[in-house]
């Protein structure tokens, strides 16, 4: 019985994914997706560990470098040891999100993963090898070329047939007091994945007649609005199995990350509200030290270059230092490279806008890249900063976030790192209740693997143009003017 089970499920499978005609429902079709996915990415993976193996029995294991009895064991842990990395690093970068990503952002997880993977593994190799130095590295670049080949084909090929499959939704979005408009402006990024057909206030709707309105659709998006409303819509798309996305309150992301306690017939939720222990806290402070000096002797050239660049164009200081806040609203000396004129600022502290004329020459070059934020491995040195947290804000502009989101000094629970959540997951121009959400998140979340995780994804921003987009030129901060 379980055979067949199973042989019926591998034939349904075949038949969605090429597409055959046979009836099948969205329902249907959802209810295989992630092994549809499992499958795209189990066929990159296949190809990536097999091109290894090749690699590794034709240029690498000569001479029985590992000797090849007991079932050729070392030979299968090497091979099973780069699939692990692969597959480690994929999931770091989201490299296998068919659905969720873009070619454009599967293409580079995918790259960062195999350059990244390639390199370990010929430290590796050289390690292992009876080589007087160091293995011979072109068949390993060669092999990263092919692998950069293979992806791009893969990608295109894997995103094609998933928008086959699942086509955008078409969606309901459901809204308060505020304006649905930016919401929407951020859904419709990506169009291949979210289409906003209708959208509807819940103030132009009784009850009855917004259940109903739901009931058209089979994908709703909640936008920010009342709890009591809120509970009223997630609760009948839960009953009716309606696809559901709801914009989350502060509230929502401590509930979302509190402890579970069954000590009575009734569930409790822990909310510990504590920011880091003694012991992350400790451990955390040696990490930051050590990944601090080991960048400092890795970056040092760099940032000789760059201090001699920015000294070169106009003769002003190489370092901007600014007044930050860190954990327990601390001020602290913030060091920079100079990125802008040495008059930007008599006019008053403001973000940098899109094409900023404040910004030098030099100055755009090492934002795009984030190295003007290389001298703040001092302050990581010092204790004023971590590696990993919020963004330090000045007091100013925090006085002035405050005034609107009062929750604002949430954030400071814990220090100001050099890259964090809002970082990896936001941009420069994101909104400050979208960056406190964020921040609150990694505070409630916060662990160990975590920061190692977000320490390896900001690689992966250096890349990304639009991490760095400046506010708008109206903005004197990142926030929205008020709506008359």
């Amino acid at each position: 019985m379980k055979c067949y089970n199973i042989t019926r499920f591998i034939k349904k499978l075949y038949d969605i994914m090429l597409f055959k005609d046979r009836g099948f429902s969205l329902k249907e079709k959802e209810r295989y997706k992630r092994s549809i996915i499992f499958v795209i990415a189990l066929v990159i993976m296949g190809i990536q560990v097999g091109l290894f193996a090749y690699v590794w029995e034709q240029f690498y294991n000569y001479e029985d470098i590992i000797k090849m009895l007991y079932f050729r064991r070392g030979n299968w842990a090497v091979i099973g040891l780069y699939g692990i990395l692969i597959f480690i690093f994929g999931r770091i970068y989201g490299a296998f999100k068919v659905g969720r990503q873009r070619v454009f952002d599967i293409l580079l997880s995918q790259m960062i993963s195999v350059v990244l993977v390639n390199s370990i593994t010929y430290i590796q190799l050289s390690l292992i090898g009876r080589w007087k130095w160091l293995a011979n590295i072109y068949p390993m670049i060669i092999m990263t070329l092919i692998d950069f080949a293979i992806i791009t084909i893969w990608a295109i090929s894997a995103r094609y047939i998933y928008t086959k499959l699942y086509p955008p939704y078409q969606m309901l979005m459901v809204y308060g007091k505020h304006n649905p408009m930016r919401l929407k402006e951020k859904v419709s990024v990506r169009d291949d994945k979210y289409f906003i057909k209708e959208m509807v206030s819940i103030y132009a709707y009784s009850e009855e007649k917004l259940k109903k309105k739901l009931d058209e659709y089979k994908v709703v998006m909640v936008g920010d609005i009342p709890s009591h409303e809120r509970n009223l819509i997630i609760k009948h798309c839960f009953d009716k199995e309606i696809r559901c996305y709801t914009v989350p309150k502060l509230s929502d992301i401590m509930i979302k990350n509190s402890d579970d306690i069954y000590m009575f017939d009734t569930p409790l939720l822990l909310f510990r509200n504590r920011g880091l222990t003694l012991e992350q806290a400790v451990i955390k402070r040696f990490m930051d030290i050590v990944i601090s000096f080991m960048g400092l002797i890795i970056a040092a050239p760099i940032m000789l270059i760059i201090a001699i660049l920015v000294k070169s164009y106009d003769g002003g200081s190489i370092f901007y230092k600014q007044v930050r806040l860190t954990k327990d609203a601390k001020e602290f000396t913030i060091y920079k490279f100079r990125s802008m004129k040495m008059d930007s600022e008599v006019k008053g502290a403001r973000l940098s806008s899109k094409n900023d004329s404040r910004v030098t020459p030099v100055g755009k070059v090492i934002r795009n890249i984030h190295f003007d934020e290389l001298p703040q491995l001092f302050n990581i040195i010092k204790g004023d900063m971590s590696i990993v947290g919020p963004r330090p804000e000045r007091p100013g502009i925090t006085e002035e976030y405050e005034e609107e989101i009062s929750e604002f000094d949430y954030r400071l629970k814990v220090k100001a790192g050099l890259t964090g959540y809002a970082q990896v997951y936001g941009k420069y121009n994101t909104l400050p209740y979208d960056k406190l959400k964020l921040d609150i998140t990694y505070i409630e979340k916060y662990s160990l693997i975590l920061d190692l995780k977000l320490m390896f994804l900001t690689f992966k921003i250096l890349f990304q143009k639009d991490s760095t987009e400046g506010v708008e030129e109206w903005q004197t901060t990142a926030k929205i003017k008020k709506e008359k």
